[in-house]
């Protein structure tokens, strides 16, 4: 059984745990939600909307940077819900995961993380986190709102984002629906105190380089950007979340003496 199985298999009472937004960042502006808990028990993947802001067997959220150089500033993670520490690694090297890392990340992919011990048998765990960001310890008792370290890029994380997953025992639960998805459209019952909104995608950044940069340096903000008068080339680039089939993009670029061209694109 897959993890989207658990998710719908016993119902919850949302009454019972209630869970803040684990980071400090503001998620209208400055991060954003990438994928969601997978409900579709087949190898295809559907979020708790029906939607596609997940993918086959995804158990957690994730919280991405929609500017990447907040990574380098430092964005806090922190804790939930009150509890205590029941595990925590730091010291895995932030780094783009690929295939190339399958065995450097083995029984690791988490990366650096924490796991929290609630009551009730409520556990969350904070994966992905910047190495030697971690501040709390085994043992250690977290109230809510208590920094845990850093979004990182550790362990089997392909961007920097923040990996949240809720478990009661050893069931996945999505905190957007605890009792799993009962059907598309309409309101569900979360864990949340204060549910964020759902955003079905949007453009993370847009710019220009002298050549066509690769996706990897559009995802850590490492593009290069400065042109001058002797570039060889403008490229246009833009990274954006949640595209689908069919959906088009319109760039309008004006500059002096009436310079000005509009193309529509289809990602």
């Amino acid at each position: 059984m897959n993890a989207a199985a658990l998710v719908a298999a016993f119902p919850v009472s949302a009454a019972d745990f209630k869970l803040s937004v684990p980071i400090e960042c503001d998620l209208r502006t400055e991060c954003y939600i990438q994928q969601y808990v997978d409900h579709d028990p087949s190898p295809n993947a559907s979020d708790f909307t029906c939607s596609n802001l997940t993918y086959d067997g995804h158990k957690g959220t994730d919280f991405g940077l929609r500017d990447p150089s907040l990574f380098a500033r430092g964005v806090t993670v922190v804790a939930a819900a009150n509890g205590r520490v029941i595990g925590r690694r730091d010291g895995v090297t932030d780094k783009s995961y690929t295939d190339a890392d399958a065995e450097r990340v083995k029984n690791m992919e988490c990366g650096n993380g924490v796991v929290i011990q609630h009551e009730n048998g409520w556990q969350t765990q904070y994966c992905h986190l910047k190495r030697g960001s971690v501040l709390v310890s085994k043992g250690q008792s977290v109230q809510r709102g208590d920094p845990l370290g850093q979004i990182g890029i550790s362990g089997k994380a392909a961007f920097p984002h923040l990996h949240l997953s809720v478990r009661q025992g050893s069931r996945v639960v999505d905190p957007f629906a605890p009792n799993g998805r009962l059907k598309c459209g309409g309101e569900l019952e979360t864990l949340w105190d204060l549910t964020p909104a759902y955003v079905s995608g949007g453009l993370l950044s847009i710019g220009f380089s002298d050549h066509v940069p690769t996706f990897e340096d559009l995802r850590l903000g490492t593009a290069p950007v400065t042109l001058t008068t002797h570039s060889k080339a403008i490229v246009g680039c833009a990274h954006a979340f949640g595209v689908q089939r069919n959906y088009q993009l319109m760039i309008n670029i004006t500059g002096p003496m009436g310079f000005s061209i509009k193309k529509i694109f289809c990602p």
